[in-house]
């Protein structure tokens, strides 16, 4: 059985507005063991990205704990960090604005190998090459700069960096975002490949359900700043608990012009993240929020097995053994 790589334990992140505090991140918790894949989807603000980024220490964390391999991370010291980027990674959403232009293929390859001090420059040139090698991109391309290169070469520069330390742990922020879909899929299945051969770990972020339901064991499910569902991949895709997630699943096309899909329009406005009012972040756009959803916050719990949920009426809805009342 995998050993648990990452825990996250009521994560949150505040930024100081002029209008208020923005609840960016609002208590996440979750598990993510060694080798697998935790896809994180939501619509576009909901704290996805940001998430990412305070786990990684690049943002510092209003509250909560984040344990690494079952050491705390938060509020280490610089050296202490520099330790923990060995195994903690990230992958950017744009290719092109996270590579330097000064650089060519190999320096920017090169670059966190140098910043450890730990190989020569020649030794670092050589494992450049062999990361390049690793990642698919031809040797001639060492010397090209990233303007020089379409979507897939510069993501893969970005891949080939992500692996150069070794790490166990990757954030992909939406890496396949910026790509034409014929790339996309040679750039998951790169994935994959690297996931299998190294045994890593990813935070796959995105709002392609798709690629989700392909690249992930668990799948968690973000509104405003909340968890309101997280399972296996395949049971949420067959068996959705949340209506949030209902909602997103049935807008998925389906390529099928006999088939027909019952689309679930959510009507009503979408809570501000800015001082959220107390009650259930989803109420204004549910069709079963009753008066306690606009005033109390559900608990995230585990209504089935393995199968997490945020709603005070999950189980009335669905027909689970247990139904609240209200």
């Amino acid at each position: 059985m995998a050993e648990t790589l990452l825990q996250v334990r009521d994560l949150k992140k505040y930024f100081k507005t002029p209008g208020g505090m923005l609840h960016a991140v609002d208590g996440i918790t979750f598990d993510l063991e060694e080798g697998k894949t935790l896809g994180v989807v939501g619509e576009s603000g909901c704290g996805k990205s940001t998430l990412g980024r305070v786990i990684l220490g690049l943002l510092d964390a209003t509250s909560g704990s984040v344990l690494f391999e079952g050491k705390e991370t938060i509020g280490v010291s610089k050296h202490q960090r520099k330790d923990l980027r060995k195994n903690m990674q990230i992958i950017f959403q744009d290719p092109f604005s996270s590579l330097d232009p000064r650089k060519t293929v190999c320096e920017a390859i090169m670059e966190p190998l140098l910043l450890q001090k730990k190989l020569s420059k020649e030794e670092c040139h050589a494992e450049a090459l062999k990361l390049m090698d690793t990642v698919g991109l031809a040797k001639r391309f060492e010397n090209s700069y990233p303007h020089e290169l379409d979507g897939g070469r510069r993501q893969r520069i970005g891949i080939a960096r992500a692996l150069a330390l070794k790490p166990k742990f990757i954030v992909c922020d939406e890496p396949i975002s910026a790509l034409d879909v014929s790339i996309q899929a040679q750039i998951i299945n790169l994935m994959l490949d690297l996931q299998e051969e190294m045994e890593l770990a990813y935070m796959f972020v995105t709002h392609d359900l798709s690629v989700v339901k392909y690249i992930s064991d668990d799948i968690m499910v973000m509104y405003v700043g909340c968890t309101v569902e997280k399972c296996a991949a395949e049971e949420l895709f067959q068996a959705p608990l949340h209506p949030y997630t209902k909602g997103l699943l049935s807008a998925i096309p389906v390529p099928n012009i006999h088939r027909e899909r019952k689309r679930i329009v959510m009507q009503g406005e979408l809570t501000t993240p800015i001082d959220p009012a107390p009650g259930c972040r989803f109420a204004n756009r549910c069709p079963y929020a009753k008066e306690r959803c606009q005033n109390e916050m559900p608990c995230y719990e585990e209504v089935l097995p393995a199968h997490f949920v945020a709603c005070h009426y999950v189980r009335e809805v669905n027909g689970l053994a247990g139904a609240a009342h209200a």
